[in-house]
């Protein structure tokens, strides 16, 4: 992934992110995108470094009775990369999280 450029699919991902959206299945339901095309992005988007990911710990997992999380948290490099991505892409602007307003989590 060139310094410069992000996919449209790239630069949605990082707006969910910075939105508040944290995880895979957040990411997929709130941007629409597939698992097929999320969980590669992701993974690019840590190799550029715009992304950092932790697991969350196995017992919080465990109390809700489902898999651990990957939770994914914007860089510094990735928010400047997300706001060169809004000036070249305008339907980014439109997706901006009004203030205050918290993430709506989909799933448990």
């Amino acid at each position: 992934m060139g310094k410069n450029y992000l996919s449209f699919s790239a630069a949605v991902i990082l707006q969910a992110l910075d939105n508040g959206y944290q995880y895979g299945f957040d990411i997929m339901d709130v941007t629409g995108l597939p698992s097929g095309t999320v969980y590669p992005a992701l993974r690019r988007l840590e190799e550029a470094l715009y992304v950092k990911s932790k697991w969350e710990k196995h017992s919080i997992a465990q109390e809700e009775a489902r898999p651990p999380r990957k939770y994914y948290e914007l860089t510094r490099d990735g928010k400047e990369a997300l706001e060169e991505a809004r000036k070249r892409y305008r339907l980014l602007e439109q997706a901006q999280p009004q203030k205050n307003e918290k993430p709506k989590t989909s799933r448990a």
